[in-house]
Formats: structure tokens, sequence, C-alpha cells
């Protein structure tokens, strides 16, 4: 499918077009500040957007209050609808976010059970037992999302909560004609309303994709025929910052060959996971990175290692954000995209990334690894890529047998002739596409 061959954008709207952070109601375009943005992102070799919660919300996006209905904060549902248009006439495709899991204190339903408690039709949308109470004081209790009560638990296991949500995603796909959904904590969706989206997802549209957020244990479990297309890696977005910052190239190594080593016991070989240096949740890669020099050489990492590349927004120029300074320093407001030798470099890697099915679809072989150099194989149908990573402050001389005599850098566009062992300039990647293996 057309994600398999993809590189992701993913924007926060709400920050990056400078919106309050409390919902004040009032109705202002901003979301048309996308528009400006197409391009950059078309041009950095981008070909999928993903664009984090854009409907009504209590504040941050992910405390939806309709569902149907963008945020006013952003604008109105016609002006979602120019944005999309303007993304897919640049041939990039648009994925939303799909909070489906809790749903905002302001939710239209959960509003009708605070007015009419046991009399709402509406209150076995949500766990509530009318013999407790709530940190709200709301006179009974409900179960909230980890414990957050500004966070109200859906019952997923409704049918009239199904329906209601599997018909609004009809309407998303009727007005917005989007490509996909990123599924919010996936990990905690009820496991059949899973097996229904993707039944109806995909007589809908068969190319509609669905990607979760899982974060640890097996992403088999809903990574599958009949549920998800794919979901976030988050076991190597862990190992690509802290392998370089402990200068110990063995962890993202292990994880990468458990994940996808040639072993018939490997996990998820054939499966193409969602790869990122940083997101909306997490610290900034050029914040968290203690050598500066190091970060090209993780993002030519991270679009060379088996999965689909993803770029957060601002990070194709390295701007910083940390987790202590709050979740909106992270997810900031930025007038226009900025051109730079790292977004020159990740546009490089990018249009490699789409270009090479070895890359997209291949397998993985390691080749050679140190603590700080590492050198790995990505083989599809023929076509054999080495990527190899010095990520010492030193020359390294790779001896290792690449099993042809010479090759062409994708990166400089330069040959290389691996006779008496390959030199890795200080702080290099290299993407060499080998000549036919003999």
């Amino acid at each position: 499918m057309w994600y398999e061959e993809s590189v992701f954008y993913q924007i926060y709207p709400l920050g990056l077009c400078g919106a309050p952070r409390e919902n004040d109601g009032i109705a202002v375009p901003r979301l048309l500040r996308l528009l400006g943005w197409v391009d950059h992102i078309q041009t950095l070799g981008a070909n999928a957007v993903y664009l984090c919660p854009v409907f009504e919300s209590d504040a941050h996006g992910y405390d939806t209050r309709d569902y149907r209905k963008v945020d006013a904060r952003l604008g109105t549902n016609a002006d979602l609808a120019q944005v999309c248009q303007a993304f897919h006439d640049k041939g990039v495709r648009v994925v939303l976010d799909g909070v489906f899991n809790h749903v905002g204190r302001g939710f239209w339903a959960f509003q009708d059970v605070l007015a009419k408690k046991w009399d709402s039709p509406y209150k076995d949308w949500f766990y509530v037992d009318f013999g407790g109470n709530s940190p709200y004081n709301d006179g009974f209790w409900y179960k909230g999302w980890e414990g957050h009560y500004e966070l109200v638990a859906l019952n997923l296991q409704n049918p009239a909560v199904v329906a209601y949500l599997l018909e609004t995603i009809g309407l998303w796909m009727d007005w917005f004609h989007i490509d996909g959904l990123r599924l919010d904590v996936a990990y905690a969706l009820d496991p059949n309303f899973l097996r229904q989206l993707r039944a109806y997802c995909q007589q809908r549209d068969p190319s509609f994709f669905l990607l979760g957020e899982m974060l640890h244990g097996d992403y088999n479990r809903l990574v599958n025929p009949e549920m998800l297309h794919s979901c976030t890696n988050y076991e190597c977005y862990k190992g690509l910052y802290s392998s370089f910052n402990s200068m110990n190239m063995f962890e993202i190594a292990h994880s990468i060959a458990r994940q996808f080593g040639p072993e018939n016991w490997t996990l998820y070989k054939g499966k193409h996971l969602l790869c990122f240096a940083d997101n909306h949740d997490v610290e900034r890669v050029a914040s968290i990175l203690q050598c500066p020099q190091h970060l090209p050489l993780l993002y030519g990492l991270l679009f060379a290692m088996p999965g689909i590349p993803c770029i957060y927004y601002g990070s194709e120029w390295g701007i910083q954000g940390r987790k202590r300074d709050g979740d909106w320093a992270l997810r900031p407001a930025l007038e226009g995209p900025v051109e730079n030798d790292l977004s020159a470099f990740l546009r490089k890697l990018a249009h490699i990334h789409t270009s090479t099915p070895a890359l997209c679809h291949g397998d993985y072989g390691m080749k050679l690894l140190t603590n700080r150099q590492y050198i790995f194989q990505r083989a599809y149908k023929g076509q054999r890529v080495l990527v190899a990573i010095n990520a010492d402050s030193v020359p390294f001389t790779a001896h290792f047998d690449a099993g042809a005599g010479q090759a062409v850098d994708r990166l400089t566009g330069l040959p290389h002739d691996f006779g008496g062992g390959s030199l890795l300039p200080p702080y290099s990647v290299a993407y060499w596409e080998l000549e036919a293996q003999r």
C-alpha cells in the first residue's frame, strides 16, 4: 500500500497555528496558516501529512467536544477541507488524529449525562457509577483515561458509541477525503472496536491507512490483518537517541535486529512501523542529543532503517523543545518553515528513501557493529544498499564483506571502492548502493 513508500510529516495544528490553549469559542481561521506550509512539506520529500487533533475540544485537542466540527480556534470545516485539498493537489496524503478512547468533559453526550444523570440516554456511552462521585463533584463516578478525569473514557463496547464513531469517520472521508487515521492511545482501545473499524474503512476505501499509537509490548497484538496496518515504533525511538548519547550503537542495532532481523523468530518482518526522532509528546531530538554533530547521523539512520520515517514540524531545521517546560514547549507556534543545512539534508534523505525500493521494502542484515560505527544492509529484489554510520569524532576504516567491489554513495553521487577497507570520515553517514552481487 501507499504508506509503505511514504515519508510522513507531523503537525500539531493547535500549536503551530498559535491557537489559545483553552477553547475560547471564538472562530478564527488559523488553520489556513498551513497553506503556507504545503509547498515546504512537498519539497521536503514528505508525501503524507499527519495532523494532530483538529476537532472541537476543551483545550489540547485530545479532549474532544464535537467530532464533527473543526475547533473554533482553528476555523471551520470548510477551512479544513481547503487545507486537505491543498495537500492533495501537491500529491500529499492526509491522515487525521482519531481520538476515540476518550472525550473531554465538554463532549455533548457527557454534558447530557451531567445535566440529566440517570435520565440521560447517553449514560451508557461512558463508564458511570451513580453510587460514587468524581473529583469534579458531579454526583457520580466515571472512568477517566489513566486517572485523568478531564478525559472521559468512552464505552467502546456499546454498539451505539461504535456506530456513532464509524459514522463520524465516514463523514470525515466524505467531507475532507482523508487517506487514513492515527489512533490515539491505540493500546487502550477495545480490540473488537478496532476490528469493526478496520472492516468499515476497508469497505469504504481499501487503501485507507490505520496507524495506532503503541508504546511497549508486542505490536503484533494490534498490527495485524484484522486491525491496524502500522503503529508507532517507540522501542526504536528510544534507541535512536540513546545509542548516540551513550556512544553505544549496539542498543539501536539490537532493537532493529530483534524486530526485523533475518532469523525466523524476529517480530515484525514484513510490517512497516512508523519511525520517528520526536513528536508532540516527547522532547525535541535537537534538545535531547548531547552532540549536535550526531543530529544528521540520527536522521540518516532513521530514513534507512526498516519502517516509515516521520518528521515532526520544525525538527527538520533543528528547533529545540524540552518536556520539562510543558507540553506546549513541544508544540510551538511557528510563522513559517525555515530552510537550513539540516532541512536540505533531510530533503535529500526523504527523496532517496521514497525512490529506493530497498529502503522501503528491503530486508535487514547487519554487516559491522562497534560502539561507534554501524553498517547494515537493506536488500530488495536485487537492489542492495549499505548504510554506514560513524558516530565518532575521528575517521574509521571499516573492513567487512560488502559482497561487491564498488558502489555509489546515494548521498553524494560519488563512487565508492570497497577494496582495502572503507574509510568513514568523522560524524558521517553513507548510503552505498551496490553493484550487482557477485
